[in-house]
């Protein structure tokens, strides 16, 4: 068994993100990027100090580390996934408990737990978070337009903490100023509207270091027609310091680097996909999400069911979020990623597997 990591958010009581051979690093990712070593050579140290590989062949079709050259951009090994398992999260949809008001109107009830939890962001790689129900994101709260939500918020964490849900509801439903301090809890309550793709996430100050510590997910509301049919899918692009340096070390979608590189994404050929698409990255101005062989429709903030820009890329701002539809008209891999290529190669890359005799 492995010796206990040291807890807590101090530096100095916290093991820094390297791998046990290379635990003596002291210059960061970021000052090998600017000190011009980003080459092949810069590339390799920079992996080395965050336990990235420039081996390993593809060993399966679902549990691959990289295709070609991109194969030295995967982490070595893979992280545990019995507390949290980004595929599983991909198209899990938490739609509540399920009950009618005495108007007839659906209630859907949800317990959101506020936990300290140390998680697994990349292989051997350790993040001290604090969590909804345990997991960075949160669970997905799913509803339709018009249904009345009610989230009973339990502070079992030993910060005080809230929940500010975007959408539109009373004041006392904002998760500003009714701060849930530890062992406390709040009932918020609320008619759900707009219909959209929208987060949730911790107002308490220092907002930044709620966020991105871990506290966000998503809050979906469908419209009350529905979308057409599609395999969806929920993508939070998030990132970790795990140095506390206030820059992050790994960047990812979904929490753990390079999961979707090396457990690719099974998409069936000619079949309509849906992206629930979310930045909460804290401590970057912009992050982004670009697809490979192909184009999507892209609605932003999930609003409007008509108009849609045709594009391949598209940069958000924390808390901006944008609905994703994309149909592949040709089989094999193709990589999805952020376009800041400091991004993907410190974590943020995936792949779409596309196959005509798929069975999902």
């Amino acid at each position: 068994m492995a010796p206990e990591r040291p807890r807590g958010d101090d530096p100095g009581t916290f093991p820094s993100p390297t791998t046990a051979d290379a635990r003596e690093t002291t210059m960061s990712r970021r000052d090998l990027l600017r000190t011009g070593l980003a080459g092949a050579a810069g590339l390799a140290v920079a992996g080395s100090a965050l336990g990235l590989s420039g081996t390993g062949a593809r060993a399966s079709q679902d549990d691959a580390s990289a295709h070609g050259p991109h194969e030295a951009l995967a982490t070595v090994g893979d992280v545990q996934r019995d507390l949290f398992d980004p595929t599983a999260f991909l198209t899990h949809f938490d739609t509540g408990r399920v009950s009618r008001l005495p108007s007839g109107q659906v209630l859907r009830e949800y317990d959101l737990v506020a936990v300290d939890r140390e998680i697994e962001v990349a292989p051997g790689v350790y993040f001290p978070a604090w969590t909804f129900n345990g997991q960075v994101p949160g669970p997905t709260i799913r509803c339709t337009e018009g249904d009345r939500v009610r989230v009973r918020f339990i502070n079992a964490s030993s910060h005080p903490h809230t929940i500010h849900f975007h959408g539109i509801h009373p004041a006392d439903m904002d998760g500003v100023f009714e701060i849930v301090e530890p062992g406390q809890h709040y009932v918020y309550e609320f008619d759900a509207e707009p219909f959209g793709l929208h987060l949730y996430h911790c107002h308490t100050a220092p907002l930044k270091r709620h966020i991105h510590k871990g506290l966000y997910g998503v809050f979906l509301i469908d419209p009350r027609q529905g979308r057409p049919p599609a395999r969806e899918m929920v993508m939070v692009m998030n990132a970790f310091d795990t140095n506390f340096d206030n820059e992050n070390e790994v960047y990812a979608v979904n929490t753990v680097a390079f999961h979707y590189q090396r457990h690719p994404i099974p998409i069936r050929l000619g079949e309509l996909n849906r992206i629930y698409l979310v930045n909460v990255t804290e401590f970057d101005l912009i992050n982004s999400f670009h697809l490979h062989g192909n184009f999507f429709r892209l609605y932003r903030t999930g609003t409007d069911l008509e108009r849609y820009e045709w594009t391949d890329t598209v940069m958000l701002c924390q808390g901006e979020r944008a609905v994703l539809e994309f149909t592949y008209r040709h089989p094999g891999p193709f990589m999805f990623h952020a376009h800041q290529s400091e991004f993907a190669e410190s974590g943020w890359m995936g792949i779409f597997d596309v196959r005509e005799d798929l069975d999902v």
